[in-house]
């Protein structure tokens, strides 16, 4: 398992997906363009039988990245959308889980973080489902406005510019 301790490995990416679990979404699951970060690592085999694989390439808190300021160009930002699972289901494993208590202040940070490390003009892609919290609700968290998204469905796809 890596750890951070030299923020330098990033100076040839310019792609962080700083909760990237199992990289479910991505095409490229080993873009070489993208730092793949996550707060934990895992291999395991889900209730269906299915494996689920999180390997990022680094471990990390999106609340607290060690990366330079204005580092990225594109910032793909899939917090944990769940607050009421239990803690060691097969949701949990495979989305995450955000904290009962702190969620709120969590999210904040990690946007506050997402933009502090984005370059000028980058862009930020938000994913975020509504199971348990609403994408209004977050989005009167943060301080940032959209400038474009999905506003249809339960999961979000929501773009801001730095």
């Amino acid at each position: 398992m890596k750890r951070f301790k030299d923020v330098r490995f990033a100076e040839d990416k310019f792609i962080l997906d700083p909760c990237c679990g199992s990289r479910m979404f991505w095409f490229d699951k080993e873009n070489k363009n993208t730092v793949y970060m996550d707060n934990r690592e895992m291999d395991v085999e889900l209730c269906d039988g299915r494996r689920l694989s999180i390997n990022p390439d680094y471990i990390g808190d999106f609340r607290n990245m060690p990366f330079p300021d204005e580092a990225f160009s594109l910032v793909v930002f899939d917090p944990p959308h769940l607050v009421n699972v239990g803690e060691k289901s097969w949701l949990a494993q495979k989305y995450g889980r955000l904290d009962r208590n702190t969620w709120r202040e969590d999210i904040r940070r990690g946007f506050n973080e997402c933009m502090r490390v984005l370059k000028p003009t980058g862009v930020l892609v938000f994913k975020w489902n509504e199971t348990d919290v609403k994408l209004s609700d977050i989005l009167s968290l943060i301080e940032f406005s959209p400038i474009f998204g999905d506003k249809r469905s339960k999961t979000h796809w929501v773009v801001f510019v730095k």
